[in-house]
Parts: structure tokens; C-alpha cells; sequence
């Protein structure tokens, strides 16, 4: 591909912007209309361009359902970590901290909250991989958590294994949220998240 110009982009600019342009179109199609229900016509429509320069983005849906996946993980980690880094140095503070902000940034905007818990599982394999990948980074954040160390000796518990269970918890909740006719409001998630956490940590 060459760098010249055309209407003051270069090539290489005019591939990020339909790259940006196929990304959005599919942020809100694969959670309007679901993952297995947009075709690729539907995607060029939407972010206005041509068949064929969808594959000059992507190789498949799958890729582009991929790499939307991935940066909405990227953007609920970043703010999850910066929650809990912020919040006041007790372990009861820091996890509440982040359960409360990891449900209010995903159910701020609604598409998220259906990618990130409903259509990751639509999407079937091609997500297997980064999906393990997000649950471990969410969990790094929790294992870390020096509060939690009397968890790691405590006989036959698995620290990574309590984690995930409540990590489980919380889609379960936001499942419900976003299938809902009438969804629960977004404090009762956060404050039934928070009383799991604490009761899964006395115990």
C-alpha cells in the first residue's frame, strides 16, 4: 500500500477510518441485532462502504467481532483498575470500589453490557481465547489484592477459583439486566454484588 493522498488522507488513513467506521457499525449491530444475526452487507451498510473494502479491514466478522470485544475490555479494565487504585486502602474499600464501577461502566451504555455478557457466548470459538484472557485480567486485579491473602493458605481454597466464582456472580447479574423487560436498577446490582463478595469472603 502506498502513502499517497486522496481528498488529504493517505491510504494509510483511509484504511484506520474504515477500520474505525466498521468498529463502531458493529459495536451497535452485534448488540442490536446479535452476533449470529449480522451479516457482513448489514456492516457495510451501516459504516457506508464497499464489500470488498471490508476485507481490506478484516478478514471476518469473527475478526471484527474480536477486536470490538477486545477494546471494550480494554476500556472496563482500565477503569476498574483506576476505581480501585483511587479507593480508600481497605479491602472492604477497594473491592466495592471496583465492583461498583466495573457495573456501572459496563451498564452505562448498553451495547457493552450485551458484547461483554451475551454475545461473547454467541460468538462461539473465536472468542474462546480472549474471553479467558479478560476473566484473568479481572482476576489479577483481585488476587493482588493484599487483603486477600489469608484466602491463599486457607487449606484447600483456591484463591483463583473464589475469584472467578464471584466474577460469575456479577455476570449473572448483568445477564439479567440486560435481557430484562424491566431491568433491575443499577444499585440493586452493584449492592447484591457487593453483599456476595463479602459473605463469599467470611466465609
Amino acid at each position: 500500500m502506498n502513502g499517497r493522498s486522496y481528498r488529504g488522507m493517505t491510504a494509510e488513513e483511509r484504511l484506520a477510518e474504515r477500520r474505525e467506521r466498521l468498529i463502531s457499525a458493529a459495536y451497535t449491530l452485534y448488540a442490536e441485532l446479535g452476533f449470529p444475526d449480522t451479516t457482513i452487507e448489514k456492516l457495510c451498510t451501516v459504516a457506508r462502504i464497499s464489500n470488498r473494502a471490508f476485507y481490506e479491514c478484516f478478514d471476518s466478522r469473527d475478526e471484527l467481532m474480536l477486536v470490538v470485544y477486545d477494546r471494550c475490555v480494554r476500556e472496563t479494565l482500565a477503569a476498574v483498575a483506576k476505581a480501585v487504585d483511587e479507593a480508600p486502602a481497605t479491602l472492604g474499600g477497594r473491592i466495592e470500589a471496583g465492583i461498583s464501577e466495573y457495573v456501572r461502566f459496563v451498564t452505562a451504555d448498553r451495547r457493552r453490557a450485551r458484547i461483554l455478557h451475551l454475545e461473547v457466548r454467541r460468538a462461539g470459538d473465536c472468542l474462546t481465547v480472549s474471553r479467558q484472557e479478560a476473566v484473568a485480567g479481572f482476576c489479577r486485579i483481585l488476587e493482588t489484592e493484599p487483603g486477600l491473602s489469608g484466602l491463599r493458605g486457607a487449606g484447600r481454597i483456591d484463591l483463583r477459583l473464589v475469584v472467578l466464582g464471584m466474577l460469575g456472580a456479577i455476570q449473572e447479574l448483568l445477564i439479567e439486566w440486560t435481557l430484562a423487560a424491566e431491568p433491575p436498577p443499577v444499585e440493586r446490582l452493584i449492592d447484591t454484588a457487593v453483599h456476595i463478595f463479602r459473605r463469599t469472603l467470611a466465609a
